[in-house]
């Protein structure tokens, strides 16, 4: 099936056209036939979710294999995941065949929405996409609130997933997930109704990270303190990207004494920080900066490239066979790694594929130093206290979140390189590449940048903040001395947004757009309700946040 002739319509990420829309072509890359498979797929899973829900209202189990179907379609249409619409198409009708199963064991159908009952073949996908993709709801703030929370359950499923691959899964946290699908089907609920359901969806985004928190620290230990290799070594190399840190542990465990080494690239950067990849003396460094510069870095490494998550932009020919996916992931053109009935990979081909290519070439040297999750932080909490209580550390400013090609996110560099030297910056995401390796320094053997690791681990920046409100003796977070200056780009930053909405956070500035989803009469109410406003210039800026 090829869909041709498909419409288009997107606004999920922070990039999209004119801050309103993408219509012809997404600057992410997808095209009109990716984005309208992807709309179905989100309009199937709704209806499964719908069905999933009843039957959980009548007593019944929802297999483990089901919750993580659906956390996988939520994935699979993240923005700069997956590009193949061939791969998406699979997962419609896959989605739709075990649909029938469940059906068949409900014991009444008499409530169901239409996208539980819906049932086609893939000659009729295109046309039914166009029917049911985001504009498809006519009100303007329902279709925003809508919106706001399917990006939201997006990035939850992305933090669900990192989980379920590790062992760990929460089936409350699935239910809501799914009963929450099944309510954006719903139209009778109010603008009310559904800003409620958003900032629930935040409280089990707090959750989910947490979930993941747990997942990844009992797996791999608590980050700790690192330095991190900028620099390359003489062997060939793969670079792995992404946020899946069991995909790279099963690459580590492949390639050790083949003499090829593993270089992080993006969001895989914080890996180096969990003690129990430190044991291989092949894990080699940090090679590069954030995902949007790939193009030109993924060609200088020269090597194969292992894309674990979202993140990937559609490649240049020079490296395209060279490039691949797994999980989520999927380009059209590059091999595609799929997991065994066990969860395990078999890498073989990359490693051979190695052996045949020369070292990276160097694009610096040097180091990062990070590691400043939530246990590291806590142990350093006596300096911490007392360097605020002395006034050497006057304020933190959270500048989490993603990064991105626009010229505006210079923004965040000269922000940070502007901030006086006696505030610290709290990170997480790959909005870090603006400014950690400006060496700005460090308070009474404090680094000014605190790096805690991937975009979920703002969890560890929400614990820190409760731990700070706990020792500080304060009633209310917004009392103690952070300011919030986040960039965002795709869904995973909005569930961290509404987590942060949910315990309590108050004045995030949030850039450098706002989302093009929020129409004006739902951005009211999120400036009014919780003070979200957008960055103007560093100067302004700093004078509202730092005084």
């Amino acid at each position: 099936m090829e869909a041709k002739g498909a419409k288009m319509f997107c606004y999920q990420c922070q990039e999209t056209a004119g801050c309103k829309g993408c219509t012809q072509m997404g600057v992410c890359g997808k095209n009109p036939e990716v984005a309208a498979m992807q709309d179905l797929l989100i309009y199937v899973t709704k209806g499964l979710s719908a069905v999933t829900s009843c039957l959980r209202a009548e007593g019944e189990r929802v297999e483990s294999s089901i919750n993580y179907l659906v956390t996988l379609n939520l994935f699979i249409t993240i923005t700069n995941a997956n590009f193949d619409s061939q791969a998406i198409v699979s997962r419609i009708e896959e989605t739709l065949k075990i649909k029938e199963t469940l059906l068949a064991q409900l014991q009444s159908r008499g409530n169901l929405p239409a996208a539980a009952l819906w049932q086609d073949t893939a000659d009729h996908f295109v046309c039914k996409a166009a029917q049911v993709g985001i504009l498809s709801t006519e009100n303007e703030d329902i279709r925003s609130l809508r919106e706001l929370i399917t990006y939201g359950l997006k990035g939850l499923a992305a933090y669900q997933k990192h989980a379920n691959v590790l062992g760990y899964e929460n089936e409350e946290i699935d239910a809501f997930v799914q009963s929450t699908l099944a309510k954006l089907l719903d139209d009778s609920l109010t603008g009310d109704e559904l800003t409620a359901l958003a900032l629930e969806t935040g409280k089990w985004g707090v959750d989910g990270m947490a979930l993941l928190d747990k997942a990844n620290t009992e797996t791999y230990g608590n980050p700790e303190m690192t330095k991190v290799d900028l620099g390359v070594r003489k062997n060939p190399g793969i670079l792995i990207s992404g946020h899946d840190l069991k995909d790279l542990e099963m690459l580590l465990e492949q390639t050790e004494g083949t003499g090829v080494d593993v270089y992080t690239h993006g969001e895989m950067l914080p890996a180096h920080y969990y003690p129990k990849f430190k044991k291989y003396a092949h894990f080699a460094g940090n090679y590069g900066n954030a995902w949007w510069k790939q193009k030109e870095e993924f060609t200088a490494f020269g090597g194969p490239i292992l894309m674990t998550t979202n993140c990937v932009v559609p490649p240049k020919a020079d490296y395209q066979a060279r490039l691949f996916t797994t999980g989520a992931t999927g380009v059209p053109g590059c091999v595609h790694i799929e997991a065994e009935a066990d969860g395990t990979k078999d890498f073989s081909s990359l490693i051979e594929l190695a052996k045949k290519c020369p070292a990276p070439q160097e694009l610096e040297q040097g180091q990062i130093v990070g590691g400043f999750a939530h246990e590291q932080v806590f142990a350093l909490a006596d300096k911490v206290v007392a360097a605020v209580k002395s006034g050497a550390i006057r304020k933190f400013v959270v500048m989490a979140g993603c990064d991105g090609r626009m010229k505006s996110r210079d923004y965040y560099t000269e922000f940070a390189k502007a901030l006086p030297q006696d505030t610290v910056i709290l990170t997480a995401g790959c909005a870090k590449y603006k400014y950690i390796k400006l060496n700005l320094g460090d308070i009474a053997g404090i680094p000014r940048v605190l790096d805690a690791g991937q975009c979920n681990d703002s969890y560890s920046l929400a614990l820190i903040a409760l731990k700070l409100k706990e020792v500080f003796a304060l009633d209310d977070v917004n009392e103690l001395p952070i300011a919030y200056n986040i960039a965002w780009y795709e869904q995973k930053a909005v569930i961290v947004l509404l987590a942060l909405l949910h315990l309590g956070v108050k004045n995030i500035h949030l850039g450098p757009t706002l989302p093009a989803f929020l129409s004006p009469n739902v951005a009211k109410v999120l400036v009014e309700n919780f003070g979200i406003g957008t960055i103007s210039t560093v100067e302004a800026d700093l004078k509202k946040m730092i005084g």
